[in-house]
């Protein structure tokens, strides 16, 4: 029992490794800027749930381009890219902010408040048309 632990800690500490990088972050004055000046590209790491119910202007839905995201972020690998999730607690955000360094994107950040202080700022979201 106690090798199964040990093995499954070592499988947690690897998988934990896989997004070791650090992302800073940006406040919500600064990403409304970018927005307002077209200088960003976000990411929504919410999930296609979350991002139907409403998720910040300009928003890609991650689950959704994945798979085709060289293809949805700018040619310019010094742009500036947003991953963002839920909230301060959640981690998802670092699966997108990952994908796009793989790419070779080199000036990403992380909106650590999500969508959800995204909200209680009052700030609108978008929802699917």
């Amino acid at each position: 029992m106690k090798k199964k632990i040990l093995s499954l800690c070592a499988v947690a500490l690897l998988a934990g490794s896989v997004y070791a990088a650090h992302y800073p972050e940006i406040t919500i004055k600064d990403l409304k800027a970018a927005i307002a000046s077209k200088s960003v590209t976000l990411l929504d790491a919410n999930g296609t749930d979350s991002y139907k119910e409403g998720h910040i202007p300009t928003a890609l839905n991650f689950a959704e381009v994945k798979k085709d995201l060289a293809a949805k972020l700018p040619s310019d690998k010094s742009a500036l890219i947003v991953a963002y999730c839920a909230n301060e607690q959640c981690s998802a955000y670092r699966s997108a902010a990952k994908a796009a360094s793989d790419l070779g994107y080199t000036n990403i950040k992380h909106y650590a408040k999500g969508i959800m202080g995204w909200k209680r700022s009052g700030a609108k979201v978008e929802t699917p048309k």
